[in-house]
């Protein structure tokens, strides 16, 4: 069985939620037994679902019986879940209870209900274990299709190198739908942990009794998290049992990077940095918490079984080190490919291993890796690459609010979320980056667009 799941004592808890329900690993099997019974093989499921054990539930079961779920959110916009039900047409959906949806119930179990849509099945590669949406994709139909050997490779690699046990209890904040926190279910069902998964927001006093009281060994975010924690005072918290702090989901500032992993150095736990993409389930690279403060702002190097390389811009690989390139990932855990409609789910492994993953990394002379931006996310004026990943950095280290930068052929656009630091923001890049000030265009909004998992929206931003 996918991830050893029967081999597991099915007595063993392997989700609890902060509403105090609970899944055993038995339940898994027995749940995906009755789908089976129910449907259809190989039947295409949308499941919306919130950070509950019923969310973990309905995924790995419907997974584990051979049908294809794609997972969204509870709470996708309702125009996005039409387009994407009109292009895909799936046989089934799963809800949460208190959330309706027209058609024939079939089925009703841990918190949520699936109803048959009546739409004919899809062809479809018979690889194809699920579907997740590509990051920040808020209108679009396109899916990144994964098989079971992701799953199988993303469970061992992320146990080896996170030295993963059935004694493990992590704490999990990130959404299921989301490539980061779904890898986190498999590599810790693959070892027997409990995870205690929750969907209360980490300023509610619920969120810190439900940690200490269930004796979280562990804790995933994103940057957006870490900002989180630094200002509701985390590093004075007394919490004895969390033991590793990980780190995923794009760059942290490097003030904030610092002081965590000094934090965790000088009170013996471990600060691991990774990085990945839901097109590599999740995470390719790591950095051994050894590296934590040496090696700061390094994704590190490539997880265990994968490999990290460099490109340059003729498609032929960088030997020396140190080098800069575009970073490509080979392994088992490097996805199929992507779905932009219903026929699609029959294409079959299109990348055959190998990842070209879009950012530019440098490569260190002993090896390890840096990102320094993304192809795409530069801009010529005046004949000057200009870097925007680079900018945010700048304007970032000058200012006390959230920026962004975005912009076309013409100018830089900074947006910033308090109009005091317009001024800072514009001098810090005149200074840095060398660009006319007429160039640099500061605009003011009251929040970032960002996805639940904190990650910045720019094709909501108007680069007009």
């Amino acid at each position: 069985m996918l991830l050893g799941l029967d081999k597991i004592n099915p007595d063993s808890i392997a989700a609890k939620d902060s509403y105090g329900r609970i899944l055993t690993y038995g339940q898994i099997i027995t749940l995906a037994e009755a789908i089976e019974q129910t449907v259809a093989p190989r039947s295409l499921f949308f499941i919306l679902t919130k950070n509950d054990v019923g969310g973990i539930a309905w995924v790995m079961a419907t997974i584990l019986s051979g049908n294809v779920p794609l997972i969204l959110s509870a709470h996708t916009e309702a125009a996005l879940l039409s387009n994407l039900s009109d292009t895909y047409q799936p046989q089934y959906i799963c809800v949460p209870n208190d959330t309706a949806y027209d058609g024939e119930e079939i089925g009703n179990f841990f918190g949520y209900h699936v109803t048959a849509t009546g739409a004919q099945k899809a062809r479809m590669f018979n690889q194809l274990s699920h579907l997740l949406p590509t990051s920040g994709s808020t209108g679009s139909p396109k899916l990144v299709r994964h098989k079971y050997d992701n799953i199988e490779a993303a469970g061992l690699n992320i146990s080896t190198f996170f030295e993963l046990t059935s004694a493990d209890r992590p704490l999990m904040v990130l959404p299921l739908h989301y490539t980061m926190g779904l890898s986190m279910v498999f590599s810790h069902l693959k070892v027997g942990a409990t995870i205690l998964i929750t969907d209360l927001s980490m300023t509610d006093p619920c969120f810190w009794k439900f940690i200490k009281d269930e004796e979280a060994t562990s804790f995933t975010g994103v940057p957006f998290s870490y900002e989180i924690l630094d200002k509701i005072r985390f590093t004075r918290m007394k919490l004895p049992h969390l033991t590793l702090l990980t780190q995923g989901g794009g760059k942290m500032p490097a003030e904030l990077n610092l002081k965590f992993a000094e934090y965790c150095r000088d009170n013996g736990k471990r600060w691991i940095a990774t990085y990945g993409q839901s097109e590599g389930t999740a995470r390719m690279a790591w950095l051994p918490p050894e590296f934590a403060i040496s090696k700061m702002g390094s994704i590190g190097m490539a997880v265990p079984n994968g490999q990290l390389s460099l490109r340059n811009a003729d498609g032929l690989f960088i030997t020396e080190s140190p080098a800069t390139g575009e970073m490509c990932y080979t392994g088992r855990n490097v996805t199929m490919g992507y779905a932009w409609c219903r026929e699609d789910l029959a294409l079959g492994d299109e990348r055959r291993g190998f990842l070209p993953t879009g950012d530019i990394a440098y490569r260190d002379a002993d090896g390890f890796y840096f990102i320094r931006g993304r192809i795409g996310r530069f801009l010529k004026l005046f004949g000057n690459r200009i870097g925007l990943d680079e900018c945010e950095q700048i304007v970032k280290s000058a200012v006390t609010c959230e920026c962004a930068c975005t912009g076309n052929d013409e100018r830089l656009i900074v947006y910033l979320t308090a109009g005091s630091e317009a001024e800072k923001a514009k001098t810090t890049l005149i200074d840095a980056v060398h660009l006319p000030a007429n160039v640099i265009d500061i605009r003011i909004i009251e929040s970032l667009p960002k996805n639940e998992a904190g990650k910045i929206l720019y094709s909501k931003l108007n680069n007009e």
